[in-house]
């Protein structure tokens, strides 16, 4: 998994599909090339808090990727995920399961 850290590549993925969840906002999009290699990018507004609070959640968000990708994430697309204030108090196993949802309400949008 490579971390997303460009603008543009952000930017674009407000182009593609959008899976609310309590503790984040997940946003996919195919890149349309070759590439199988999924990419995931985080990012957490200054409206959630100081930046202890932001790479707190951060780190959260990180951790579960690691967990979930893998088996659960659509190959080829960039995977982002904006923190939302629910995600710091809410249990690592609904953040996981919210994410498997996310990941395959994505994936059957194609």
């Amino acid at each position: 998994m490579i971390i997303i850290s460009a603008r543009r590549d952000f930017l674009a993925a407000y182009a593609g599909r959008r899976a609310p969840t309590p503790g984040f906002l997940l946003l996919v999009r195919d890149r349309l090339d070759a590439d199988p290699q999924m990419r995931a990018g985080f990012t957490v507004t200054k409206k959630i808090g100081n930046s202890v609070v932001r790479n707190r959640l951060k780190r959260r968000l990180r951790a579960l990727v690691r967990q979930v990708l893998p088996e659960a994430g659509i190959a080829g697309a960039d995977h982002v995920l904006i923190g939302r204030d629910a995600g710091l108090t809410r249990d690592f196993a609904a953040l996981d399961a919210d994410l498997r949802k996310a990941l395959a309400k994505c994936a059957g949008a194609k």
